[in-house]
């Protein structure tokens, strides 16, 4: 019996509140089990429809960026084209003002071998004339070239490349997103990838493509603005040019005309100097005053020899009388009139040499002029009337 009342080691109570607690447990895991179930088809369905919702804005922002990206691939392909009808114009004027250039350096050197040829004008025609001041005009305008040549431009190759650049990133950026666009779900060429870190923000993205049409359309401004520079300043050279050799050419013709004047002149002068016998008719004046001092000679000696022999007079004989106050004064005036024909002889001996020397020095002039006129008119005038088709060939070719 004693046996029988050993002790158990639950009690029924507790037995009872085991049972409940499994049904209670059992209960709360069916419970939480078919929660789990409703949530997690719940969080299925939602990350379905996220999924689903992020992948189509995924594709529409793709969609937006392919705009933006042809946008500026379009501007960026526009800045291109514009850049490269640019340069082909700079290179164009740049060969035209080469070839410019190179055509002014004929009326520098024109004028160079005007101004060496004037060299051999004899003195007196050897001046600082009009025609020399002029031609020296254009040798300045010539002193100008290195200047001028400093405008032959640079390509602005430089900013079409850095274009083109950008261009070509654009065309390969938007054929990847195309391609992304064009992913699906059950595309067969998808896989897991790790995500890039060192991307561009888009407005750094956008900013950057802006910089570099802005500094292209910006250089572009420029070469278009150097272009008609380089017009104006062909204009303006091709006019002072023509200006400069039409003046050089006037002051040529009014040279040629002032000597030609003095050349006619002198000849008159010498003209007269011979068709007068104007050398002839002052020897034979120093030949008649010759004679005529000779023909005084016997009076004076007439005279002389009177008064000689009426010094002999006796005594008281000797005097003053009239006849020999007559004597005497006729002595004084042969003697006068024979010291005034010397003078006259001496004059007329002196005007003889002054016309020889006047003769002399009118011949020798007139070479002098004649010299010039040749260097001026056959030399200079016809050298630059024969380089007058130079001018007319670059009228034609529109190097000006």
């Amino acid at each position: 019996c004693q046996r029988l009342l050993r002790p158990l080691p639950y009690l029924t109570e507790e037995w009872h509140q085991h049972n409940y607690a499994q049904y209670h447990q059992a209960f709360a895991d069916r419970d939480g089990s078919e929660r789990c179930r409703h949530e997690s088809q719940s969080l299925a369905a939602y990350a379905a429809a996220l999924a689903q919702r992020t992948q189509e804005d995924s594709t529409a922002k793709l969609g937006q960026r392919l705009q933006d990206t042809h946008f500026w691939k379009a501007e960026l392909q526009r800045e291109i084209e514009d850049l490269t009808a640019e340069t082909d114009l700079l290179a164009a004027q740049k060969v035209r003002l080469e070839r410019a250039l190179d055509a002014t350096e004929v009326p520098y050197t024109i004028a160079t071998d005007n101004l060496q040829c004037r060299e051999r004008r004899q003195p007196a025609d050897l001046v600082r004339d009009q025609v020399e001041t002029e031609l020296l005009k254009v040798n300045g305008d010539g002193a100008d070239h290195e200047a001028v040549h400093s405008l032959i431009p640079k390509m602005p190759r430089d900013h079409k490349q850095i274009c083109e650049m950008d261009w070509s990133d654009k065309v390969e950026t938007y054929n990847i997103d195309d391609k992304c666009g064009r992913y699906n779900n059950q595309s067969t060429n998808i896989q897991f990838h790790p995500s890039s870190s060192n991307a561009s923000t888009p407005e750094t993205w956008a900013k950057f493509s802006h910089d570099n049409i802005y500094r292209a359309e910006r250089e572009r401004l420029a070469s278009i603005n150097l272009r008609l520079l380089i017009d104006n300043i062909l204009h303006d050279t091709a006019e002072d040019l023509r200006l400069q050799c039409a003046a050089v050419d006037e002051a040529f013709a009014k040279r040629c005309e002032e000597m030609e004047d003095a050349k006619h002149k002198l000849e008159h002068h010498l003209k007269k100097v011979r068709t007068l016998k104007e050398i002839g008719d002052q020897e034979n004046n120093i030949a008649a005053l010759k004679q005529a001092i000779k023909d005084k000679e016997a009076p004076l000696k007439v005279a002389q020899t009177r008064l000689y022999d009426r010094s002999f007079r006796p005594n008281v004989e000797l005097c003053r009388d009239p006849a020999q106050f007559r004597l005497i004064s006729e002595v004084e005036e042969l003697t006068e009139s024979i010291e005034s024909l010397k003078q006259k002889l001496l004059e007329a001996e002196q005007s003889l040499r002054n016309l020889e020397d006047t003769r002399m020095s009118l011949e020798k002039e007139i070479a002098v002029k004649s010299n010039s006129i040749f260097i001026d008119r056959q030399k200079c005038m016809a050298h630059r009337t024969s380089n007058k088709l130079m001018w007319g060939v670059w009228n034609k070719e529109r190097l000006f």
